[in-house]
């Protein structure tokens, strides 16, 4: 669900850009307040394990198209809303910069829609709500499912109004709607069935993990060491092997955008800020598609089965695997360092408060 900066003008893209980075300064306030110090690591671990997640396309049977795990409601679960949003708004900033997977015009929307609707809505309103009205593996299934749903319907509701409100592209609002949310709902239902399936296996095993998500940590403390270890582990071998396996099918929005226009790639503007943009990506991103550049790549935004990939499956290749492993660092160091920042100011301003 990675927007284009050929959906989005650049009045839509300021917009959200100022909500963005309202919502990252909320954030970083309210994690502040209830900082935790093993947070700062698992920011930093599931940033890497959810960009290496996102590179995996699973096909969706009968429509010829794929979808990817968001991994927002996963971190909003074990980390906390404004600890997930920060982690998510670092995956997709670094996805956009170097990896050419979204635009930067229209990264402020894709924060929104990936960070804000499942970190704030469908985790504390949803999620929440069923899973601590009883205990058990169904339970857990059920919040996850309906959360994961209903995040991922709003996401893809966020990017058809995102759309027709620019007014740069010729998708048509009721037909943008009705293929967009029955696609977004087959991925939300396998998102929900991975999630639920994780924390089923974090409760089981880690519990602790869990409750320290909801705030301070109280009671006896734990080494979060393990976990850290094996998610850092799962995130290596994900983007490193795992991605070869990723669907060669066009991702949900593109396979919509392309129902309708029979074209999944819409032109963008050449010229003003959509050009600047293009010609700042293109310069960035070294790694453009998950892939070392060609000698003339093809547009920046991303398609996981761009014009000139090869159809052999598993994709084998080098320079997916140097992606899934370094974009993963990357985002790990990013997720990390915005946490350890704000562990930093919180102690100075503390030691000025004390003396």
């Amino acid at each position: 669900m990675h927007m284009a900066d050929a959906l989005i003008s650049p009045a839509v893209g300021g917009a959200m850009w100022a909500a963005t980075a309202g919502l990252t300064v909320y954030s970083a306030r309210k994690l502040k307040e209830e900082m935790d110090e093993r947070k700062i690591p698992l920011m930093g671990v599931m940033g890497a394990l959810i960009f290496a997640a996102q590179m995996i396309n699973f096909t969706i049977p009968g429509t010829g198209s794929s979808g990817h795990l968001g991994g927002g409601l996963l971190l909003a679960i074990l980390l906390g809303p404004p600890a997930a949003f920060l982690t998510m708004a670092s995956i997709l900033t670094i996805q956009a910069l170097f990896f050419a997977d979204g635009g930067l015009l229209a990264l402020g929307c894709n924060i929104f829609n990936m960070g804000f609707f499942p970190c704030f809505i469908a985790f504390p309103f949803i999620y929440k709500k069923i899973a601590s009205s009883g205990e058990g593996a169904k339970r857990i299934l059920a919040a996850a499912l309906a959360a994961s749903i209903i995040g991922l319907q709003l996401g893809a509701f966020g990017v058809v109004i995102e759309t027709v409100f620019s007014k740069i592209s010729e998708l048509p609002l009721g037909t943008f709607l009705l293929v967009m949310q029955p696609i977004h709902l087959a991925i939300g239902i396998v998102e929900g069935v991975v999630t639920a399936s994780l924390i089923g296996f974090i409760s089981s095993t880690r519990p602790e993990v869990l409750e320290a998500a909801a705030g301070p940590a109280r009671g006896k403390p734990f080494s979060i060491k393990p976990v850290l270890i094996a998610l850092i582990l799962v995130a290596a071998f994900t983007g490193g092997v795992l991605s070869w396996f990723a669907s060669s099918n066009p991702e949900g929005l593109e396979w919509s955008i392309a129902r309708i226009c029979g074209n999944k790639e819409l032109k963008s503007p050449e010229s003003g800020v959509h050009a600047l943009l293009s010609r700042i990506q293109e310069k960035m991103a070294f790694l453009p598609d998950y892939d070392f550049r060609k000698e003339k790549p093809e547009g920046l935004a991303k398609s996981e089965s761009a014009q000139g990939k090869e159809n052999a499956w598993p994709s084998m290749r080098t320079g997916t695997s140097v992606s899934g492993l370094l974009g993963g660092a990357m985002s790990l160091v990013l997720a990390g360092l915005i946490g350890f920042g704000i562990k930093i100011f919180q102690g100075r301003k503390s030691g000025r408060r004390d003396g």
